[in-house]
């Protein structure tokens, strides 16, 4: 049984959410009425292959696009910009090359003003949440790829966000890394219980990973189907992507795309 993972309480919520970029003077409409609600502390994934917008709407949520219209709402308020109570991580690390692992995680509590004892203790806390005890004084350019995002994650969640916002983070790392990331980024979320908005066109990754899972149509991006799911946690201890389960939810997000061309679909099986 799939154990509760969240308040019940809801914390983000997309209503009718579309966007047109203009280019040469022509519209191009990118996402149409996108409605979409996540609850406070859910893991959720936004699927989709290339073109159907999951990226615009992750960049609307943290404030660097503005919509073309509808509104977003965090905990009951609209949104307008960005701001220190939504954390970000891409794919690019942004770690700064003159400082090492801990002063970037004490990035954000610096420019809060938070005494520097105080940011210390803090920046540790999540160094070890996210396995990087140890590289505390290590260099950037002294660690892995895989480090540097962990270091990334830990700079974000130091900041107590009320969500965290991931634009396939782990998109650039090799298939171990990639998997190792994934459980320890499901083990931070189970520690820290952040609410998490993840972008990714990794089909097996958005089994892994999430509560729920948005998948999004194209041409223009929409919201084809809410999947809602319940396989067991803590999943990197009682899920096998072998498993029966884990696989009927993979044929049934294979079938929603059945009818792309195949130079359409460029999702990750």
């Amino acid at each position: 049984m799939n154990e509760t993972t969240t308040s019940g309480k809801l914390l983000l919520e997309l209503k009718e959410v579309s966007k047109t970029f203009v280019k040469d003077g022509a519209e191009f409409r990118v996402l149409e009425g996108v409605n979409l609600r996540i609850d406070e502390g859910e893991f959720v994934c936004i699927l989709g292959p290339t073109g159907c917008g999951k990226s615009v709407t992750l960049q609307i949520v943290a404030g660097l696009l503005e919509q073309s219209s509808g509104s977003v709402i965090l905990d009951g308020k609209e949104e307008y910009g960005p701001g220190p109570h939504k954390g970000m991580v891409f794919q690019e690390y942004a770690l700064l090359p003159w400082r090492n692992v801990i002063e970037n995680v004490e990035i954000g509590l610096e420019l809060k003003g938070v005494s520097k004892k105080e940011r210390r203790r803090i920046a540790q806390e999540y160094l070890d949440i996210v396995g990087l005890k140890g590289s505390e004084e290590s260099m950037v350019h002294e660690i892995s790829g895989g480090m540097r995002q962990r270091a990334a994650i830990a700079r974000a969640l130091a900041n107590h966000p009320k969500i965290l916002l991931m634009d396939e983070p782990f998109e650039a790392l090799d298939a171990l890394t990639k998997e190792e990331m994934q459980i320890q980024i499901l083990k931070a979320w189970e520690k820290t219980k952040t609410t998490i908005f993840f972008v990714t066109h990794d089909v097996d990754e958005a089994i892994f990973l999430s509560d729920k899972i948005c998948v999004m149509d194209i041409n223009p991006g929409r919201v084809k189907k809410i999947i809602e799911n319940r396989l067991p946690r803590p999943r990197h201890e009682k899920v096998c992507r072998t498993d029966v389960e884990f696989g009927e939810l993979r044929d049934q997000i294979i079938q929603l795309y059945s009818s792309l061309k195949d130079d359409e679909l460029d999702l990750v099986f």
